[in-house]
């Protein structure tokens, strides 16, 4: 039987919902009104489903920034929190490269970051034993303020294309 107490969980965010850009940076977009119930909402299903982060990967937008404090204020927890420039162009490579230098010692990571990387490092990561109809919808992207849940048991800096399973994918109400 396998040692869960030995797994790790990745969390990958999607931002929640932001206004459009007109003529801000697109890095200076904020959330609209949808946007900020849906990341409160993040927060309280995370929390009920017991998928607390240790550690909070950020990427530097301002969406992004508002979208992991609305979560944080519902999940009623004070996680490191590292916001990073490279999340916000990341690609599947450098985001797993991120993910890689995460300690050995945290289980689990939430990811805060965009479109089309989370869905596409989501698929990257689904390996034996994911849900596929989770795998079948992220492959197609994932809406505004969802988030997938993924479990390995590898240590954060052997983490590989397909050495995840995908447990489920969580999409606004």
């Amino acid at each position: 039987m396998e040692d869960l107490s030995a797994s790790r969980r990745i969390v990958l965010l999607r931002h929640a919902k932001a206004e459009h850009g007109g003529d801000l940076a697109d890095h200076l977009r904020p959330l609209s009104l949808v946007g900020r119930r849906q990341a409160t909402g993040v927060g309280a299903t995370l929390r009920t489903a017991g998928v607390i982060p240790e550690l909070v990967l950020c990427s530097s937008s301002l969406r992004t920034r508002q979208t992991w404090d609305l979560v944080r204020s519902s999940l009623g927890t004070q996680p490191t929190v590292e916001l990073s420039d490279t999340l916000y162009s990341a690609g599947v490579r450098a985001l797993l490269d991120v993910v890689r230098a995460v300690p050995a010692d945290v289980r689990t990571v939430l990811v805060v970051g965009h479109e089309p990387t989370v869905s596409e490092a989501a698929a990257t990561l689904a390996g034996p034993g994911s849900d596929e109809p989770c795998v079948a919808r992220v492959r197609v992207g994932m809406p505004t303020g969802s988030y997938s849940v993924l479990e390995t048991d590898v240590d954060w800096a052997l983490l590989e294309p397909d050495g995840a399973r995908l447990l489920r994918l969580v999409t606004p109400a």
